[in-house]
């Protein structure tokens, strides 16, 4: 670990409920110095029902490449930040994978604060076997390609978990 740099805090958010966060996701919210957020008009909500004051920066699928360095030289600098997505554990299904690639090729600390999870949340409430399931995240969008997504899944005998959107999930 490099011992001048601060720490990346991989911080999970409420699904829905605002009141489903860990307090010590909150005192980490709250203590650092910067919060790199999917969508900071959402977090924001978050930040304001529970007075956090902390600066928030967007970190999005279509800026991760862009932020990536100006986000790995702040904690070089010995500052500590949290990456938090719209709801949930950021990197599942989620923007985050290049800045935790990144830091943990620089040695930077990185510390997960769990908590909310669409995943298992899912699972504990569906009747379905729990013990033994895959994630498969979204689904492809495109007919073809979608298709043969599903073809390969058919036979599969563990408890499958996928993301959908409610507008897609008729198709």
């Amino acid at each position: 670990m490099n011992s001048k740099s601060g720490t990346l805090y991989i911080v999970a958010t409420p699904i829905g409920n605002l009141e489903d966060i860990s307090l010590r996701a909150l005192k980490i919210l709250s203590e650092v110095a910067l919060c790199a957020a999917e969508d900071t008009r959402k977090t924001k909500v978050l930040f304001n029902h529970h007075q956090i004051k902390t600066k928030l920066t967007s970190y999005h699928k279509f800026s991760e490449r862009k932020k990536l360095n100006f986000l790995i030289r702040f904690v070089q600098d010995g500052n500590d930040f949290a990456l938090v997505s719209d709801a949930g554990t950021p990197l599942i299904s989620d923007p985050g994978l290049l800045l935790v690639k990144e830091t943990i090729s620089l040695g930077i600390k990185i510390s997960p604060l769990p908590g909310p999870s669409s995943v298992t949340s899912a699972i504990s409430v569906s009747g379905f076997k729990s013990d033994n399931f895959i994630f498969m995240g979204f689904p492809p969008r495109k007919g073809n390609e979608r298709l043969k997504f599903v073809e390969k899944l058919i036979k599969e005998e563990k408890t499958l978990i996928l993301f959908e959107s409610g507008l897609r999930i008729k198709k």
